[in-house]
């Protein structure tokens, strides 16, 4: 590769970096504030230390700019509605009142105001709380937040870029405000926004930034022309400006498509693209539009949301490739990398042959610097880079963990009527109904109860060596004998056994499934102050021994109620994972579904009569193009059939959804062929019963009456006009009662007051019912 000359070095750089700290400093301070244990002041400071430790650590790693406004105490898209001055009218005495409490407040509701709703950033497993607009809403400037993190980075000497959620993308990510009409369109309200954003750019420029980022990752889906229209006047406004920093508009997690040329003539001076997966298209795109002749490229060619090291030859191919296509390249990840963990170093309990395979934020931001140096000084300066990353390559190639030649003869195997059930719904549910003898609008849970500090204890004594493994299932079997006599008392009709046993709902199954690697450390933020380690998936798949048979069965023994067996499904089980990206998504999710059709078998076989196989992920995988949906959910929903359709008539197969945007899916819904859907509603108001009864969705659904990602309790008259929405939608004989997701993460004084409220809602709107 040639080499460039020194004015034309390539810089390194990234969007974002997690934010959590390497012992989820931010969680514990942010958590302790809720509970009073933590002072206003030390909040601030502990995220003051953890910003300036990003910082350095990127510095010292060799990046020559790094992010600014990319931390966050909840959440980017929560802190954009700060900044536009965008609170509902709800929280606005909360946020004058007291900035910090406003701000969480809006994030988590209180027991008198509901919070924003929630849902996940396009692809992937972080939620982000939806902006509320209507028509007379007043958009005013306030870039506090974003000035006084560039200050700080400034301060340590370092060139920073504050990186904003760009106008487009805010817009299309909002939502009408409860009351104000559902066909309210954001985007109309471009023209109100666009000042407000023209003056966070002026204080950021006086601030001292030389850059400023916009992220616009909404205009890699599919596009309008009058949304299209709207992103090239945005950028004429903002780019026409003289009072404004240069603009870097960046997009990430696919292909720009006809968004490209619309970018590539505003009057901006740089673009930051996706080079990685389906986005490798940009490259062929980009020279189809000629290129960005004058302007910066920053090019994101080590993949930001998955773990494995980068093809550093690979990419150094398309780096060369993009030199003529921009007046300068630089070199990134290809998004934030708060969508994977910290530290692969911190990781003592892999395999040092296998942890070579791997790269988390530091290791990418390692890769970022060795590729800008290579794309600057010729690949002679990297050389050995490039041969410890050859030998890293050949090793995961090589390993006999990827391929098992007895899972793929299975796989290989599967034929169409593995993916159907014996009997249609109709003789199903008819023989389920008798067998169950449920009554109308029968409650229930999603699955998981709290897990308790004691539990938590319990666990980490476990590991530690100081209970033994006796004693700790002594203290498991405790907490499920509570859950059962709990429900049985509150008068739920369908009981769990609470999942006391589980640390997660994908690290659980993980960890007894052949192909999959734990990390220990490996935290990634999914929202707020919840974070999830998400397995490795790094071979085949296959299961070697039941899983859950013996906790579901034991809890059964305690009542006479019908109690739920609690699964995973194949793509949720994919989706909260990294993927292997050396074979098809489909072929990875056919061996794990092949590895739940045994366990729902066995569940079956020790009596249990009601299965639940949990698929929350499915909308959020969705690919973000249109043109790449049909294949997608093919492979998806054959894998959840081939998962439960083993299974006789009179077993009722359940699944279970949440926060995310399920009109998208519901034939897909309709074509996963289970007896029983629950689906988050409450912060929804019900809009997804709308979706199903406007789909003919035949099928039996719960969807939601209390928000579990809320401390409030809702009242039993709130869940029963909840439950009235729902039955405007769904005949009661199809309607179930049920919170809208899990209750791990909740304490018991709420779960108890709310799951009273809700079967009390459930039995007072039973008696609004006609006869029969």
């Amino acid at each position: 590769m040639t080499t460039r000359t020194a004015a034309a070095a390539a810089r390194a750089t990234v969007y974002g970096y997690p934010r959590q700290g390497q012992h989820r400093e931010l969680k514990k301070a942010v958590e302790g504030y809720w509970k009073g244990r933590v002072t206003a002041d030390a909040l601030r400071a502990t995220a003051a230390d953890l910003r300036r430790s990003n910082w350095r650590q990127l510095a010292e790693a060799g990046l020559h700019e790094v992010p600014t406004g990319d931390f966050s105490y909840y959440d980017h898209v929560l802190d954009t509605s700060v900044m536009v001055g965008a609170i509902p009218d709800r929280h606005r005495a909360a946020v004058d009142s007291d900035r910090l409490d406003g701000y969480f407040a809006m994030a988590r509701g209180t027991q008198d105001v509901a919070p924003l709703e929630m849902t996940k950033w396009f692809d992937t497993n972080y939620h982000y709380l939806v902006p509320e607009l209507g028509p007379d809403t007043v958009f005013t400037a306030d870039s506090t937040q974003q000035v006084a993190e560039l200050r700080e980075a400034l301060a340590i000497g370092l060139t920073a870029r504050p990186v904003l959620v760009g106008p487009i993308t805010y817009l299309l990510l909002a939502k009408p405000a409860p009351g104000v009409a559902a066909d309210l369109e954001p985007l109309t309200l471009l023209d109100r926004l666009l000042p407000v954003y023209a003056s966070v750019l002026a204080d950021l420029r006086a601030a001292g930034a030389a850059w400023v980022q916009l992220d616009e990752p909404a205009l890699v889906q599919d596009r309008t022309p009058a949304e299209l229209n709207a992103a090239a006047r945005a950028y004429r406004e903002l780019g026409g400006r003289t009072d404004r920093p240069k603009l870097l508009v960046a997009s990430y997690f696919d292909r720009l498509g006809e968004a490209l040329p619309v970018l590539a003539k505003a009057p901006v001076e740089g673009l930051a693209l996706d080079f990685t997966g389906t986005a490798a298209a940009n490259l062929e795109a980009l020279a189809a539009v000629g290129g960005l002749p004058g302007k910066r490229l920053v090019a994101g060619v080590v993949d930001g949301r998955n773990v494995w090291v980068a093809d550093l030859a690979k990419s150094l191919t398309t780096l060369g490739t993009l030199l003529g296509l921009a007046d300068r390249v630089d070199v990134a990840a290809s998004c934030s990398l708060l969508h994977v963990p910290l530290d692969a170093t911190a990781e003592r309990d892999i395999d040092p042959q296998i942890l070579r395979w791997l790269a988390f934020a530091r290791q990418k931001t390692a890769e970022v610097v060795t590729l800008a140096r290579g794309l600057s000084h010729g690949t002679s300066a990297i050389t050995a880079e490039l041969a410890a990353n050859r030998a890293d390559l050949a090793s995961r190639a090589e390993s006999p963990l990827t391929r098992d030649p007895a899972v793929r003869a299975r796989t290989g195997a599967v034929s169409a009527a593995d993916t159907r059930r014996s009997r249609p719904y109709a003789e199903r549910a008819a023989a389920q109904h008798a067998h169950l003898g449920l009554p109308l609008l029968p409650t229930t849970t999603i699955g998981s109860f709290p897990q308790t500090a004691e539990l938590r204890t319990a666990r980490a004594d476990l590991r530690a060596g100081r209970i033994d493994t006796a004693d700790y299932e002594e203290r498991v079997k405790a907490e499920v004998r509570e859950v059962i006599a709990f429900q049985e008392k509150a008068g739920l009709d369908l009981l769990v056994h609470g999942e006391p046993e589980r640390n997660d709902m994908v690290q659980y199954f993980a960890e007894q499934l052949t192909g999959y690697l734990a990390t220990r450390h490996g935290w990634v933020q999914s929202y707020g102050t919840r974070y999830v380690r998400p397995p490795v998936l790094a071979g085949d798949i296959s299961r070697p021994a039941p899983m859950t048979v013996r906790w579901t069965t034991y809890a059964q023994s305690l009542t006479h109620r019908p109690v739920k067996g609690m699964l995973t499904g194949p793509v949720t089980m994919l989706a909260w994972s990294f993927v292997r990206d050396d074979q098809p998504l489909g072929e990875t999710a056919r061996q794990v579904a092949l590895a739940l059709r045994d366990e729902v078998g066995d569940l079956e076989a020790a009596g249990t009569s009601v299965i639940q196989v949990d698929e929350p992920a499915l909308r959020e995988t969705l690919p973000l193009r249109a043109a790449d949906h049909a294949g997608y959910l093919a492979w998806a929903t054959e894998a959840f059939r081939l998962s439960t359709s083993g299974v006789r008539p009179d077993t009722q197969i359940h699944t279970h959804m949440c926060y995310a945007e399920f009109g998208d899916i519901v034939r897909a819904i309709d074509d996963l062929d289970a007896d029983v859907i629950s689906l988050e509603a409450a912060r929804s108001h019900m809009q997804v019963a709308r979706e199903l009864a406007a789909h003919g969705y035949p099928r039996e659904a719960g969807p939601g009456v209390y928000d579990i990602h809320s401390p409030r309790v809702p009242s039993a008259e709130e869940a029963a006009d909840l439950l009235r929405t729902g039955l405007r939608a769904i005949p009661a004989e199809r309607l179930w009662v049920n919170p809208d997701c899990g209750l791990k993460t909740r304490g018991w004084p709420e779960t108890r007051a709310s799951l009273e409220n809700l079967v009390a809602a459930a039995r007072t709107v039973r008696g609004e019912l006609p006869a029969s």
